[in-house]
């Protein structure tokens, strides 16, 4: 019996679009046994193992999107003025210049306070991961020593609020020891987590950027933003082959707060799983053995 793991990224609001592919996922019966997931993929991942169907995720989110408290977020305003051929720290920049707070911020651990996040991260429910429907992990990443911490237990509000601590924007999580940090700092889309915690096959959902020919740049901030983009890209890439098979939703056009094209983002992710149902059925039927082979290859090349 084949048991089928999920490796969901992160990506901001285009993480939304991992509700599209669940939704048909749902629809073909296909079952899902085990889910990782790093930034908005922890998030949609960590709700979808809660209250096990796209349906009363997809509810959640939309109460989220409606509350006060995402509303006080600037959300109209991010997403608004945003420019989306930047990355999201260039955004980041931009929206703090136009409200006219860089200068408070630069004393400042992240540009929304303690109270302000937990706000909104308290929507969550605070379940042990252990007593979840699926077997659930999220990634986040130490701020101290840079290693990847993988959460496999404990509170899932907390490993979520730690998962999406996107840096500047949210405060690290302080955690065992630990100062943590969204976990795409380390690992965009966890396809090997997703394996560690009980799966034998992987499907991977990239809904990072891709990455485009730009203008020359014209001085270091902007040669600085351009190092960030290509590192992440290719440090998705190389942990991507640990995947069997690998979804691409088209949301490249979609900025990080682009949370007033939900609709789209999620369409988005419906789309890319129905254009790729036979292959998702082909792995969840490929014969174990030949997929133990295939893994064994993979390992000796250094890919998994």
């Amino acid at each position: 019996m084949s048991e089928l793991g999920l490796a969901l990224g992160g990506g901001g609001a285009r993480g939304l679009a991992h509700l599209g592919i669940l939704k048909v996922l749902e629809e073909k019966q296909i079952k899902i046994t085990t889910i990782s997931g790093c930034s908005m993929g922890a998030v949609i991942g960590g709700l979808y193992a809660y209250y096990g169907n796209s349906a009363q995720v997809w509810d959640f989110v939309r109460n989220v999107l409606k509350s006060p408290s995402f509303k006080e977020f600037g959300k109209k305003s991010v997403a608004s003025y945003q420019k989306t051929e930047k990355n999201y720290f260039e955004q980041f920049f931009d929206l703090i210049a136009m409200r006219l707070k860089a200068a408070s911020s630069l004393d400042r651990v992240s540009y929304f306070d303690e109270d302000e996040t937990d706000e909104l991260f308290d929507m969550i429910p605070d379940v042990p991961i252990e007593d979840l429907s699926l077997k659930f992990s999220a990634i986040a990443t130490d701020l101290i020593s840079g290693q990847e911490v993988n959460f496999t237990a404990g509170s899932l509000r907390t490993a979520l609020k730690a998962s999406a601590a996107i840096p500047g924007i949210f405060p690290p999580v302080p955690f065992a020891g630990y100062l943590l940090v969204d976990g795409y700092a380390s690992e965009s889309v966890p396809a090997r987590q997703a394996r560690e915690i009980g799966s034998d096959r992987v499907l991977a959902v990239n809904v990072s950027r891709k990455l485009k020919t730009i203008k020359q740049p014209k001085n270091f901030v902007e040669i600085l933003y351009r190092t960030e983009d290509i590192t992440s890209f290719h440090l998705s890439e190389i942990r991507l082959k640990s995947a069997d098979l690998i979804l691409r939703p088209k949301v490249n056009e979609y900025g990080w707060a682009d949370f007033d094209k939900i609709y789209d983002i999620i369409a988005a992710g419906e789309a890319e799983a129905r254009a790729n149902i036979e292959s998702i059925l082909q792995l969840i039927n490929r014969n174990s053995y030949l997929l133990e082979v295939e893994h064994f290859i993979k390992k000796m090349k250094g890919e998994m």
